[in-house]
């Protein structure tokens, strides 16, 4: 593994790093934006989710970008679309006009949220792939815990989200701050070279040895292209028709894998915590300056998980450690859900944590988050960015990107829903419920692609 190759997977991971930020970055500014825009809490809950949307597109047209235009070409228009939903966020003086620019970074998270991964896999060495991968998820929290820390920083100097600061309101500055990193992120993707599994695909052989002889052995390259070329369809171009089997009439299974896998990356309910930190603790009975505070302590936690992961993943293989995470996830939600739900309610509606009960709570969701960031969190995007053959990984990330932003725009517009029906316990209690089914889903279905290079993926 060389520095080249690292270089390059850092540029692309910066993708993930602006996903993270932009992730998080709605999570102070949910309670300013709803005094500034004069909305509704169903309103609010829609200004949150509405970048969701902007992702399930943007994840399943970025595939499809990626294979007619270039990997790096379909990072370049993220990266512009994140640029153009930063500036925007910030200025927008209403509910409708933010949407539109929070749909903009939408399209800008769900392409890089597939196209990242997919790049470092297209240019690592198959012994090294599954850290170089993981990456990706090493950016995401990274820029979750950004966001999270410049929130606290600015509402710590101004006072609040919705207080005054240098001339504007602290929530729109919260927004602002991310055109540095898509500054950052742009150059790089200007200094990198094409992947070589499009370059093939496109028949241009030399370039792709080229790239194949900077990032591994250069005696290799020429061979390695022969093995490239032997896994595509000659007959056409890669497309989306390329992840239905003809013969079977049926839709290739490893597909539907990585569809179930994305979704249940979801539907264990991370993105809760993410998305809703602050409005979940001040429920539990925070007050609004420790629950942001919460979120940075949690955020350094995911870091210092992802970094284990990075270390364990190309040791240990990918299905033990989506198992492991499974268990783990399911017994931690279980206590979130059992202390929520025996917490008193006072006459505002929130829980009464105190004491040992609320220790037990903060305790319980950052076991919770550990287990996530261990093995979930970034082995899903290694398992995504490897595990479809050449001839349909642009097709088939696709589908699963747009499963995997689909099922988090349901958790989280049905989050503020579950905390006034069924309260904090009740929608805790459905999560653990689907970390219980990934258990399942994980040992039966999910194969181990660990040490196999990217032309060994079959569509079983």
């Amino acid at each position: 593994m060389n520095a080249f190759v690292i270089l390059l997977s850092c540029v692309a991971a910066l993708g993930g790093f602006l996903f993270g930020f932009d992730s998080g970055v709605i999570n102070g500014t949910v309670g300013a934006l709803q005094e500034a825009f004069a909305t509704s809490e169903v309103a609010s809950g829609f200004n949150v989710a509405s970048m969701l949307l902007g992702c399930a597109v943007g994840a399943f047209f970025a595939g499809r970008i990626a294979d007619w235009l270039g990997r790096r070409f379909a990072l370049i228009a993220a990266a512009v679309c994140f640029g153009v939903s930063a500036w925007g966020s910030g200025v927008a003086d209403g509910s409708f006009e933010f949407v539109m620019y929070r749909l903009i970074g939408g399209l800008a998270v769900g392409g890089a949220s597939i196209i990242s991964p997919a790049y470092i896999s297209e240019i690592a060495p198959a012994a090294y792939r599954g850290r170089l991968a993981s990456l990706q998820q090493m950016a995401i929290v990274l820029g979750l815990f950004v966001a999270f820390l410049s929130n606290f920083l600015l509402a710590s100097a101004s006072g609040g989200a919705s207080d005054p600061l240098w001339g504007f309101q602290t929530w729109q500055w919260m927004f602002w701050m991310e055109l540095i990193p898509v500054t950052l992120f742009f150059l790089g993707l200007l200094c990198i070279p094409e992947s070589p599994r499009f370059l093939v695909a496109r028949e241009k052989y030399e370039k792709a040895e080229s790239v194949l002889a900077r990032v591994d052995h250069p005696d290799d390259a020429p061979e390695k292209v022969g093995q490239i070329r032997a896994t595509l369809n000659r007959g056409h171009r890669p497309s989306l028709r390329d992840v239905w089997n003809q013969a079977g009439k049926r839709v290739y299974p490893v597909v539907w894998v990585g569809i179930l896998l994305a979704a249940f990356q979801q539907l264990v309910g991370i993105n809760v915590i993410f998305y809703y930190g602050e409005v979940l603790w001040e429920a539990a009975g925070f007050t609004e300056e420790n629950a942001l505070l919460i979120n940075v302590i949690g955020g350094a936690i995911n870091i210092g998980s992802t970094v284990v992961a990075i270390l364990l993943v190309d040791k240990v293989g990918r299905k033990p450690m989506l198992l492991w995470g499974s268990v783990g996830m399911t017994v931690f939600l279980g206590l979130l859900a059992l202390v929520f739900a025996g917490a008193k309610v006072d006459s505002a509606g929130n829980l009464q944590l105190t004491g040992a009960s609320g220790v037990f709570a903060l305790l319980a969701a950052n076991c919770y988050i550990i287990c996530f960031a261990v093995t979930w969190g970034p082995v899903m995007w290694v398992l995504l960015g490897e595990m479809f053959p050449n001839q349909m990984r642009g097709a088939a990330l696709s589908l699963a990107g747009l499963s995997q932003w689909a099922t988090n725009f349901i958790v989280t517009i049905t989050f503020p829903m579950m905390l006034a029906g069924i309260g904090l316990g009740g929608a805790y209690g459905c999560y653990a419920f689907f970390a219980l089914l990934s258990i399942f889903f994980a040992w039966k279905f999910v194969g181990e692609t660990k040490g196999k290079t990217l032309e060994e993926m079959t569509g079983g």
